[in-house]
């Protein structure tokens, strides 16, 4: 008897033979990309000019995409609104076992009080050139409390970025996990600051004196906290960006240093290279690649942390 294959089984084995086959390919063309061997001349083809280049094309189309759908390259897709600052801050103090703050505004007024005094005093700090302090604009609003406090940023391009800017810094971050605090207020305002364009960002955060002596404390002395004023260091920098940027500036970030990291690796082989070979090899030029690399992935990385509090 004649045994005969169905047409079936045989279009399955056609498939599963040519899904081999491109297997195969897929992971000899990576080879040569990133792995070096006689077959790319121990230089990956992803090191190479034309490497590079795809490279920074496939950069500058996911950039581009940022900017045909956000006007920006940066990909920041609104600007902060208190809303987002009071979910971000609320997220914080929860993760922190405190309960949520609530928006007030009067809160609001007073930030943006000082905001506006800010811009038109031309001044960087808590308390004012002509000596007046934040509390002042508590009182202005008639917010009589008996914990306040204040925290300043500036410059930043998401509520994400404030909020963790003043994470990183443990006067702000006091001010933010406050447990005394049940209210708080956001002033996000525009201006000249120095005659440079700036966005200041105020946080006005309060516990009512009338609450607090509810609560039973027999002699309430107003207590106030600032979160100190000046630049967070490079590390708090780098860390406030890496938890903000765009899924695209994260993937270039990724792809460059993953670059940079296929140069080194002819240089940290190089001895296993056959001497031949080596004698023509571009021994400094895939330093300077690598280095070049990692420097525009670290200036990608400082874009999404220009700010300042």
């Amino acid at each position: 008897m004649k045994k005969t294959v169905k047409k079936p089984l045989k279009r399955t084995l056609a498939k599963a033979h040519v899904v081999t086959r491109v297997r195969k390919r897929v992971r000899r063309q990576a080879k040569l990309a990133v792995v070096p061997h006689q077959d790319n001349g121990f230089r990956p083809h992803l090191v190479r000019w034309y490497g590079v280049l795809l490279l920074f094309l496939v950069i500058g189309g996911l950039f581009g995409t940022n900017y045909l759908k956000t006007g920006t390259v940066l990909g920041n897709e609104a600007p902060i609104i208190a809303e987002d600052l009071l979910v971000d801050t609320n997220k914080e103090r929860a993760s922190s076992g405190l309960g949520e703050l609530q928006l007030n505004q009067e809160l609001s007024k007073a930030a943006y009080l000082k905001a506006q005094d800010m811009f038109r005093q031309q001044y960087w700090a808590h308390e004012a050139p002509d000596g007046t302090t934040p509390w002042a604009w508590f009182a202005r609003v008639g917010y009589n409390y008996a914990y306040a406090g204040e925290n300043l940023a500036k410059n930043f391009a998401t509520a994400d970025a404030t909020v963790a800017a003043w994470m990183a810094s443990p006067t702000h971050r006091a001010n933010i996990l406050n447990g005394h605090y049940q209210d708080v207020g956001f002033a996000i305002v525009d201006g000249l600051l120095d005659d440079k364009k700036t966005t200041l960002v105020v946080a006005m955060y309060g516990e009512p004196m009338a609450k607090a002596a509810v609560e039973g404390a027999a002699a309430i002395v107003p207590k106030v906290d600032i979160g100190t004023v000046g630049n967070m260091s490079p590390m708090s920098k780098f860390g406030v960006a890496m938890q903000t940027m765009t899924p695209a500036a994260l993937s270039s970030v990724v792809l460059l240093m993953f670059t940079a990291i296929i140069s080194l690796g002819g240089v940290v082989y190089r001895k296993q290279i056959p001497i031949g070979v080596r004698r023509e090899w571009r021994y400094h030029g895939d330093m300077y690649k690598a280095a070049g690399l990692t420097v525009v992935a670290v200036v990608i990385v400082m874009l999404y942390s220009g700010g300042q509090i």
